[in-house]
């Protein structure tokens, strides 16, 4: 070992047949995994198709690193082919094979012609780190590549045909385009996807996301933010044709619902005008609410939509029937709220008339009824109520008096004949 050359120390036998060993074994993975890569389905995919964009910029970078990868190789089984005819001339290598061996192994004994320079000298471990690094981001490259390929165009013809199902389903129900929001937003999405199609065909690197940190080839996913966009917007029209669908199913027992609610509305309504009529009739000094009429928009609004039944224009009665109920709805609580106030003043009437009675049966109960000042109170209190038209604020105070007397009584403030003078 005490010879050296420019190398380093002359290897001995052994070394060098471990070394042989070693270098055998590294060129049949490397050669594995070249072969892998040349049939690749990502690879033939990039040769085979019509690039653009980033994937077209890093595609050409990589062709070029996979050829120069390739002329490596061979650089460097025809100096492990050399190193082994060497070793192979003689059982016992001579001085000379061990030195000559010793620089082809260890030294920068591969020349090699390309890359950034006309040609580069290396030692065979060092060409090793230089085909593994090449191989490495060529590797990437086509992982990705063909990671993006596998997922989204699958899953973009996946949501075309399910954007085509939807679109003969809209044209069922009369959802077109420029005749129904859904129908514009249908045309909308198939432009967007037909465009997302042919730009992950011609640049999938486009629609990649790495994952930071991540040193295996590929390490990432496929960027599917304007797919899963087009997703949401095609359940939402799904969403709403199942509406208009469901608005043709039952259409009919919805139109005999709204007749209903407004025929019970109108029906208040008119409750309310003769209910007013009575008021007006029987209470005195007290202001009562005109009642409207059932408004004639409604009624024009119902007939609009059973035409559009007939029609089968489902995209259009569907929104008008959305409309229509809930304003029927508010029209029924309108006309009830409307009897309610216009009522309110008889509500009255019979409260103080119910409050005027217990009062009575009360001091009945305790021997009090014939007292002639409880008597003359009550009578002069039912003569306001039963009487039309009835003064409410008046009736009221009378009825308030008889209360006042009776409590009077019960609780023991005296005996009739003890105020006889003092009662009016």
């Amino acid at each position: 070992m005490g010879v050296t050359d420019p190398a380093g120390p002359v290897m001995d036998r052994d070394e060098v047949d471990r070394a042989l060993a070693r270098l055998g074994q590294e060129h049949e993975a490397i050669e594995t995994s070249l072969l892998a890569l040349q049939d690749h389905a990502g690879r033939r995919l990039l040769e085979g198709a019509r690039l653009t964009g980033v994937t077209q910029e890093r595609w050409q970078s990589t062709e070029a690193q996979i050829t120069l990868l390739w002329g490596y190789f061979d650089a460097y089984a025809a100096a492990l082919r050399s190193a082994r005819e060497i070793r192979g001339r003689r059982r016992w290598s001579s001085r000379e094979d061990l030195v000559e061996l010793t620089g082809l192994l260890r030294g920068e004994s591969v020349t090699v012609a390309g890359g950034d320079r006309l040609s580069e000298s290396f030692s065979l471990a060092a060409l090793v780190d230089r085909m593994n690094e090449l191989y490495a981001t060529s590797l990437d490259l086509v992982v990705t590549a063909d990671a993006v390929w596998s997922a989204l165009p699958a899953r973009i013809d996946l949501l075309a045909a399910e954007l085509q199902r939807t679109r003969s389903l809209a044209h069922s129900v009369g959802v077109r385009p420029g005749e129904h929001p859904a129908g514009d937003d249908l045309e909308q999405i198939t432009r967007t996807l037909t465009r997302l199609r042919e730009e992950v065909v011609s640049d999938p690197l486009a629609f990649w996301t790495p994952t930071a940190g991540s040193s295996a080839p590929g390490g990432g996913r496929p960027d599917t933010t304007v797919y899963d966009r087009e997703a949401r917007a095609l359940e939402d029209v799904r969403r709403e044709i199942d509406a208009v669908l469901t608005v043709r199913q039952d259409a009919e027992a919805r139109l005999i619902r709204l007749r209903d609610v407004l025929s019970r509305a109108d029906r208040t309504l008119a409750e309310a005008r003769t209910a007013r009529g009575e008021v007006l009739a029987k209470i005195a000094a007290t202001e009562v609410p005109v009642v409207s009429g059932p408004p004639t928009v409604l009624q024009e609004q119902l007939a609009t939509a059973a035409e559009y039944r007939r029609q089968a224009q489902w995209h259009r009665l569907s929104p008008l029937l959305e409309s229509l109920e809930q304003k029927a709805e508010d029209e029924l609580l309108r006309a009830r709220e409307s009897l309610t106030a216009v009522t309110a003043p008889l509500a009255v009437r019979a409260e103080l008339r119910g409050r005027l009675d217990a009062y009575k049966a009360k001091v009945a109960r305790h021997g009090l009824a014939e007292d002639p000042f409880l008597v003359e109170r009550y009578d002069a209190a039912r003569r306001m109520l039963w009487s039309a038209p009835c003064d409410l604020r008046v009736a009221e105070q009378a009825v308030l008096r008889y209360q006042q007397l009776a409590a009077e009584l019960l609780g023991g403030a005296g005996a009739p004949e003890d105020r006889k003078g003092g009662q009016s």
